[in-house]
């Protein structure tokens, strides 16, 4: 377990270098990079042996950070500043800053906004990362940092272990369109908001 502000500086300071982090989030363990470098970017799908049609998610440490690399709708705005910081993905229009290699090409991204500390700092230290979770593609997600494959341990720079993790994988929404991409948590509460928008 560890808020060690030396582990998150350290994470900070591999992330400038181009390399990848192992960082705890309020649903599963996320593989962190540098998410506007396109080489970053490129070693997370390396490393998890993910399509690179499969998009990654903007990791942020705020709505507000968000708004620096995306152009949402008031509306979907309205909608993020309800659901995050929240085990929740907001996919909105993104802007010229977030790479191709992030959106596999799409001119959409979605934005996680992590309901954890720990993660929210190392995003306020570190910049946008890469939000997906730390295991091989087509394997479980990770909960405990005994279950991490030890390919993904060996290549990344630095784990910052908090524990063990929830579990429950976010829901993915792009309120814009009304459409929700994956049941996750809070999937009730958001369906709701979209059939009676309080905006």
């Amino acid at each position: 377990m560890t808020n060690d502000s030396d582990d998150l500086r350290r994470a900070a300071a591999a992330v400038e270098r181009g390399d990848l982090v192992i960082y705890p989030t309020e649903t599963v363990y996320g593989l962190g990079g540098d998410a506007l470098d396109p080489d970053a970017v490129e070693r997370v799908f390396e490393l998890k042996g993910r399509d690179r049609g499969k998009p990654l998610s903007l990791g942020v440490a705020s709505v507000d950070a968000a708004l620096r690399y995306t152009r949402p709708s008031e509306f979907a705005v309205a909608f993020a500043r309800a659901f995050l910081p929240g085990p929740v993905t907001v996919v909105v229009e993104r802007d010229d800053a977030v790479p191709d290699a992030l959106t596999a090409g799409s001119d959409r991204v979605g934005i996680r906004v992590p309901d954890h500390a720990v993660a929210r700092t190392l995003l306020r230290e570190a910049g946008p990362l890469t939000a997906t979770s730390a295991n091989v593609s087509g394997t479980g997600s990770v909960t405990h940092l005994d279950d991490l494959d030890d390919r993904i341990r060996e290549e990344v720079a630095i784990v910052i272990d908090d524990g063990e993790t929830p579990g429950t994988e976010s829901t993915v929404v792009d309120p814009e369109r009304g459409a929700i991409h994956r049941r996750g948590a809070m999937a009730g509460a958001i369906e709701a908001w979209l059939e009676d928008p309080p905006v």
